[in-house]
């Protein structure tokens, strides 16, 4: 047997992480002691039962309880690059992404776009990322340094919010919420747009330098294979002369995991969604693995193997277990090392 012959990688939204008592957007929105253990718990129950290596982490808030938590669970090695918001000393805004991992992060850093690249694509001079995005490379088996990336896109939610003006009639209202919806919606879809072009520009002149294999994991909101996002998996992009054709071509190529797995079938299956809003369902969490996790790279180290989406909580809960465990569910790939 070959040691470390498995890599599991998972993308897990925590869904509003705060010990009490502190509250989380609002003054009255704090859990009880039960309800922050149940939540503890079924995180720690995660983890024992699937023993993923590398965890991105997503809405978190209390990052020492977290580290705590998962250093107790197996995990030696956590980071984060950025603080929530604390407003009148106990309500938090602005929840940040988180790694964890069994395997050493020998570096850690915050993704900034370059400003050039910010002008290029029209946005104004101060756009910043909604949400810090991490870089963490970590020393893993077999690999060596690897770039590991957590990002939690924009939400859907609208950017602009309309009061109601009691001056104007209900149709003049009704006129104005229409707009700043439309109006607000599309800014969002711009926001999480743009946070993955610039992403993208980041890893390519990143791995360009280092060429080291490349895990992107996060909690995207928003269809990957939407027009908004589809160029983080790179396959629309256009090369004049010989560039078109070059090998070297597919080095900066992210690939979505389940198509991956996919390819590993016999028989291909359906994709379960990952989150759920009324009626409807979507695919928002998402791991991209470079080219050294393809087994249809003649140099790839690993292939994926399995691709599962832990949904129980959301398609069939136990009110009493799972009413404090997250609105997402929570995706992991397993990897084998390749004969």
């Amino acid at each position: 047997m070959i040691e470390n012959s498995q890599l599991k990688v998972a993308t897990f939204n925590l869904y509003n992480y705060l010990a009490p008592p502190d509250a989380f957007y609002d003054f009255q929105r704090i859990y009880s002691a039960e309800q922050w253990a149940k939540k503890q718990r079924w995180l720690a129950d995660y983890l024992k039962n699937q023993q993923p290596d590398i965890i991105g982490f997503q809405e978190v808030f209390s990052i020492n309880e977290l580290k705590h938590q998962v250093n107790a669970e197996g995990y030696p090695y956590f980071a984060v690059v950025d603080e929530p918001t604390v407003i009148d000393d106990f309500i938090y805004r602005d929840p940040v992404v988180a790694i964890a991992s069994r395997f050493k992060i020998v570096a850690v850093s915050q993704v900034e776009a370059e400003q050039d690249d910010i002008l290029a694509m029209g946005l104004s001079d101060n756009f910043n990322f909604s949400r810090s995005i991490i870089r963490a490379t970590l020393e893993v088996p077999h690999l060596g340094h690897v770039d590991c990336y957590v990002v939690h896109f924009k939400s859907k939610r609208s950017m602009l919010h309309h009061q109601d003006d009691e001056s104007h009639s209900e149709q003049q209202n009704l006129v104005m919420q229409l707009k700043s919806q439309a109006l607000g919606r599309w800014a969002s879809s711009m926001q999480r747009g743009s946070e993955a072009a610039l992403l993208l520009v980041e890893i390519i002149k990143r791995r360009a330098h280092t060429n080291n294999p490349v895990i992107v994991m996060g909690d995207f909101n928003n269809e990957l294979h939407d027009g908004v996002l589809n160029h983080l998996i790179a396959d629309h992009l256009r090369f004049s002369g010989h560039s078109q054709n070059s090998p070297s071509r597919s080095e900066f190529k992210l690939q979505d995991s389940w198509q991956l797995y996919q390819r590993h079938v016999v028989t291909e299956n359906d994709r379960e969604a990952t989150h759920y809003f009324g009626s409807s369902s979507s695919v928002f969490d998402y791991i991209l693995l470079s080219r050294e996790f393809d087994a249809g790279f003649q140099s790839s180290f690993f292939e994926v193997v399995d691709y599962h989406t832990y949904d129980q909580h959301l398609i069939n809960p136990q009110f009493a277990y799972d009413d404090q465990s997250t609105d997402h569910g929570v995706v992991m790939v397993t990897m084998k090392l390749r004969d």
